[in-house]
Order: C-alpha cells, then sequence, then structure tokens
C-alpha cells in the first residue's frame, strides 16, 4: 500500500525511506493578481502541485494576506508596528518601530497570544479545528511561530539600525525584550504542542544576498539562546523543529542547527547549490527554497528543468531529506510557472523509480 502524505512527508524529513520527494508551489497573491486568467490552465494542468489555488479566484494566496500586503493603506499591527507594502499582494516593511526609543519599553506590553494574533484577534478554535481537518486527510499537520518570530521582530520593534547597535554594545534592555518575546512565542508553541503537530516552523530571515545578517559570534550571544529554549518542547514532545532562514546563510549554518533543527528551509542559489551539499546534505533534512530571483522568473523551460534536475542529484537520496518549495512572484510568467510544475512532477520519485541508479 502506498504511504500516506503524512507518513511520506515524515519519512523524508527523517531520512527513513520515503517513496517521493514533497514538492510545494507557493503562488503570491502578487502573481495571481498578476496572472488572472493565465493561471487558470496552469492549475488545471497540475492540481497535485497547486491543491489549494481556486481557479478563477484572483485573491488566492496560500499564505496570511491582508493590509500588510495591500498598497492601499497602512496596517498598524497587534505589537503596534506600522506596515507599508509598495506592491499589492506582497508583504510591506514595518515602519515607526514602537520602541525606538529605549524609554518606552517600561510600558510596553507584548500582545497576549491566546487573544491577539500578529495582526487580527487570535482564532485557537479554528486552528483546532483546521488541524484535526489536515490530521483526518492524512496530511502532515503542521504549526509555527509567525515570520521574523524573534530577530526580524526586533527589527520591527527597535527599528534595523537601533537594534544591531544594541548587539554590538550589548545593551541590557535587549535581553529583556527577547525575553518577552520568548514568552509570548511559548505560549504559541505550547497551544501547538497540546493539538499534537508534527512539524514545529520557526520562520525568520536571517541573511542578505552575500552574507549573515550576524557573524556566528552575535549570533551565539543574542539568538542562539532564545532558538534552543523555543525548539527544545518540540524536541521533548517528538515533533520536528523546521527553520527558515531567507539570505545567505552559510557562515551561520553550524549554530542554526545546533540549536536542534530537523528541517532546514535556505534558498538554494544564494547560499550555492554545493555547499549545501558538503556542508548540510545527511545532517539534517533540506527543504529547498528554489530560486524565485533569475531563473524561475527569467529562465527558459529547460533552464528551469536543468536546476531542478541538478538540486535533485546533488542534495538528494534514497533516504530521502530533501524537498522542494518554489515561491513565485512578479514578474513570473504562467509558462514559467507550468515548467516549474512540470520538472517537479519529473523529478519527484527520481530516486524511487530507478533513474537514482543511473
Amino acid at each position: 500500500m502506498p504511504l500516506s502524505e503524512r507518513e511520506n512527508y515524515l519519512r523524508n524529513a527523517t531520512m527513513a525511506g520515503p517513496e517521493w520527494m514533497p514538492c510545494m508551489v507557493v503562488i503570491s497573491g502578487a502573481s495571481r493578481r498578476q496572472l488572472g486568467e493565465e493561471l487558470d490552465a496552469v492549475l488545471a494542468r497540475h492540481p497535485i502541485l497547486l491543491p489549494y489555488l481556486v481557479r478563477g479566484d484572483p485573491d488566492c494566496d496560500e499564505t496570511e494576506s491582508g493590509p500588510a500586503k495591500s498598497e492601499r493603506w497602512v496596517l498598524t499591527d497587534n505589537w503596534g508596528c506600522q506596515w507599508r507594502s509598495a506592491i499589492e499582494g506582497l508583504e510591506g516593511i514595518a515602519v515607526n518601530p514602537p520602541l525606538a526609543d529605549w524609554t518606552a519599553l517600561d510600558s510596553y506590553q507584548v500582545p497576549d497570544p491566546l487573544v491577539q494574533a500578529d495582526r487580527a484577534p487570535a482564532d485557537w478554535e479554528k486552528i483546532r479545528q483546521n488541524i484535526e481537518a489536515t490530521r483526518k486527510a492524512d496530511k502532515p499537520v503542521t504549526g509555527g511561530l509567525a515570520h521574523g518570530h524573534l530577530f526580524m521582530r526586533l527589527c520591527y520593534l527597535r527599528g534595523f539600525e537601533n537594534m544591531m547597535m544594541d548587539m554590538a554594545t550589548d545593551e541590557p534592555r535587549l535581553q529583556q525584550l527577547i525575553d518577552m518575546i520568548v514568552g509570548h512565542s511559548r505560549v504559541i508553541i505550547d497551544q501547538y504542542l497540546a493539538m499534537g503537530v508534527d512539524v514545529m516552523n520557526f520562520p525568520e530571515d536571517l541573511g542578505t544576498q552575500t552574507a549573515s545578517i550576524m557573524g556566528p559570534r552575535a549570533f551565539a550571544r543574542w539568538i542562539a539562546p532564545a532558538y534552543r529554549k523555543l525548539m527544545a518542547p518540540s524536541h521533548q514532545a517528538g515533533v520536528l523543529v523546521y527553520m527558515h532562514s531567507d539570505g545567505y546563510i552559510m557562515d551561520i549554518m553550524d549554530e542554526i542547527l545546533a540549536c536542534g533543527v530537523d528541517i532546514i528551509n535556505p534558498q538554494d542559489l544564494v547560499n550555492g547549490i554545493d555547499n549545501l551539499a558538503e556542508q548540510v546534505k545527511g545532517r539534517v533534512c533540506i527543504s529547498l527554497d528554489v530560486d524565485r530571483q533569475s531563473i524561475v522568473p527569467f529562465g527558459s523551460r529547460w533552464e528551469i528543468h536543468d536546476l531542478i534536475e541538478e538540486e535533485v542529484r546533488k542534495l538528494g537520496s534514497p533516504r530521502g531529506g530533501l524537498e522542494l518549495v518554489v515561491g513565485i512572484y512578479p514578474p513570473t510568467p504562467s509558462e514559467n510557472i507550468d515548467a516549474v510544475c512540470e520538472a517537479l512532477e519529473g523529478f519527484r520519485t527520481y530516486w524511487w523509480d530507478g533513474r537514482g541508479n543511473d
């Protein structure tokens, strides 16, 4: 009997011999608006990879939508951060940090996560219902923190330059703020663990195009202790830890993995496929973020095919340990989305249908 989607995912994540490589294509709201009806034919041809999208729905987006992704207005979230977006359907930037002046910390209150999500009221009953529906469908059950849950949250609250100076000058109030954020996140983690999730997601962005934002020493001093506190309860409950970061993170990769990461979600070309093969493959599962800057938006069908083939050959194995995630953003044309889906469908069984023995 074939493995269920959940069992296959868990076997792949733990390198215990799956039957296919998990793949996901995530189409941004901005691309949905850009492409409109052009995308419907692609959805019809690839229902396995795009099951969450509804044909003809211009507002369909798997990720959280709302005012933080709208160019029409400014959102003030439940942390007191203001968000402005320049492109409809894409995440904006946080402006006017509420703790730019440290004197504001004395009266500052983090949101109550049992009542308030980052940008809306918390609806834990709906989350429970969704988790139960996912469990009944025998799919992997995932919980997690908001994107940018710690490092980026510090940037949102203090402002990037202020926060980096805090790290450099060993500002004691920075640790106080970190502890407040960690306490908030622990409540969320405990809620998900009580629901029996399979995977806990810890999404951040720690890299620039060419280097990590902080070096190993600063990461070990300020971020790693908090990560360990947040990730340890998941391991104690037998739940896998999934860690995302955009940007180049190879110079802090060892420190990130040592915090207790089971599945790492790095970008491919920014970090280097060969670097990932040499330094990460076999240590943890790689949930590879496939290029969204050059080949996917601008390349030919064959360039897309060759990129995905190279990644599968170099980073995959019959044991598993590789999954591919492709984010679609403007100006990616519909034919390139079709090429991505075609390549993923062609290589998702590469290591188990005999081709991997060539």
